[in-house]
């Protein structure tokens, strides 16, 4: 249990920061989406990242039970998903991020969820003890 309030203050907080971020600066992080898929060399750190933060908590924390630690979970298997994708098939990552640059509506339901989600892995991380 140690593990999973640790993971959840980390991915919390920052959930909760990047979905701030995103509701209060959309425009400026379609301007940013727009600009990450035309740098091959981003593309390739950013699933290189995820791969490796992905990597870490499947070996770390692969769990699933009928409780709020199995999102820790989810996010690590999403993160080891998105990493493989991003490193092995690049070209689609722009094709995946036009989408968010022509309907804001996405962005704005990505940002909601994500600030959501912070919500409630903070809340679980910081009241579990």
């Amino acid at each position: 249990m140690e593990t999973s309030v640790f993971i959840a203050r980390i991915f919390g907080l920052c959930y909760l920061i990047i979905g701030a971020g995103l509701v209060f600066n959309q425009k400026a992080f379609q301007h940013v989406m727009g600009d990450f898929c035309k740098n091959a060399a981003l593309v390739f750190i950013a699933g290189l990242f995820a791969l490796v933060i992905g990597v870490v908590i499947v070996l770390t924390h692969n769990v699933w039970v009928a409780n709020w630690t199995v999102m820790i979970t989810i996010i690590g298997w999403g993160g080891l998903i998105k990493g493989i994708w991003m490193i092995v098939f690049p070209n689609t990552v722009s094709k995946f991020m036009q989408a968010y640059e022509k309907n804001e509506n996405l962005l704005i339901a990505h940002s909601v969820g994500a600030f959501i989600f912070g919500v409630v892995l903070t809340f679980f991380g910081f009241s579990a003890l």
